[in-house]
């Protein structure tokens, strides 16, 4: 037996996005600046929800959940990806490319099932008012956003399963920044043929079928509220929209990249970026740039913060005086 055929490649050489030095350091800088932005963005959210207690809502509740799992999504390979806009050589371990799959599924698998759990919570809202205290209490938004973890986790697993066990012992170069699970099985030296189904009948299968059942509750709820003109629905419409724009740019890429595995576009490297680097920053940039009540929240949590540093800029400077 060949023992070539017999041994497991120790690392991946993951490939640039460009090979121009000077089209490198800009995405150095462009990478920089928007995972910076993603970071303090999504923590932003968080410590407005965390700080007012306003927004103990479950429609709020959910959202810092998804910062969080924007902030996850954005970093699992983000930061590698960065230094090696600059740096030599851009490899990665075989522990590292699967650690990195591993924790792509279980943010974006979970990011799925929590947008999905969040359209749930509006048609409660919209369609049952009356009812809403009621139905979506503390213990069924705490289950559902446990739950989105839990099936996060289950769905990377059963990715992580099989592809860990292939046979890698040729090629090594992934046509990447970073590890995508649709270009690691197409190195295993074996029929990818099996692999690439079991990912379509996971992934694919997971992506398409939640994006259709989200189109079809957003459908669902929008008759009502085209139905009435008030101000409570205007705003219902406001958040709606908001709702689907992140869900569309969130799923399109996934479904492209998971729902069609046989095929390997060139458009491919530029969506699985997208869907790492840009899709987390949505969130900050459209919840809070539609929703009063956040922008509200964030206005009286800075105006907190200057008074207690003005406040104990008086304290310093009083104590000074009086040494």
């Amino acid at each position: 037996m060949d023992p070539v055929n017999n041994s497991r490649v120790a690392e991946f050489v993951l490939l640039e996005l460009s090979s121009s030095w000077e089209l490198q350091y800009f995405f150095f800088m462009l990478f920089n600046l928007l995972y910076v932005t993603i970071v303090l963005g999504n923590l932003l959210i968080e410590l407005t929800v965390i700080s007012e207690p306003a927004l103990h809502t479950p429609m709020y509740i959910m959202l810092s959940n998804l910062s969080v799992l924007d902030v996850f999504l954005a970093t699992y390979a983000t930061p590698k990806m960065i230094h090696d806009f600059l740096y030599e050589p851009k490899t990665i371990s075989f522990e590292g490319c699967m650690a990195q799959i591993f924790l792509l599924h279980i943010f974006a698998g979970g990011e799925m099932m929590l947008l999905a759990a969040m359209a749930y919570d509006r048609y409660v809202a919209i369609c049952k008012p009356l009812h809403y205290a009621t139905i979506m209490n503390l213990c069924k938004c705490t289950g559902l956003v446990v739950g989105s973890w839990v099936i996060g986790v289950m769905h990377s697993l059963s990715q992580l399963a099989f592809t860990v066990n292939l046979p890698f012992c040729g090629p090594n170069i992934v046509d990447s920044s970073y590890c995508d699970l649709t270009l690691v099985i197409k190195l295993a030296c074996t029929d990818p043929y099996v692999p690439e189904v079991l990912m379509l009948l996971d992934s694919g299968l997971m992506g398409v079928t939640s994006f259709v059942l989200l189109l079809i509750s957003y459908t669902v709820i929008l008759v009502p509220v085209r139905r009435r003109c008030s101000v409570h629905m205007a705003k219902a419409r406001s958040t709606l929209t908001a709702h689907i724009i992140v869900v569309t740019l969130f799923f399109g890429p996934c479904i492209f990249i998971y729902a069609w595995p046989f095929s390997n576009f060139p458009v491919d490297k530029v969506l699985s970026v997208f869907s790492t680097v840009f899709t987390p920053i949505l969130n900050p940039i459209i919840y809070t740039l539609r929703n009063k009540e956040v922008k509200s929240a964030m206005y009286k949590l800075k105006t907190t913060y200057v008074n207690s540093r003005l406040l104990s800029h008086l304290s310093l400077s009083r104590l000074g005086l009086l040494s």
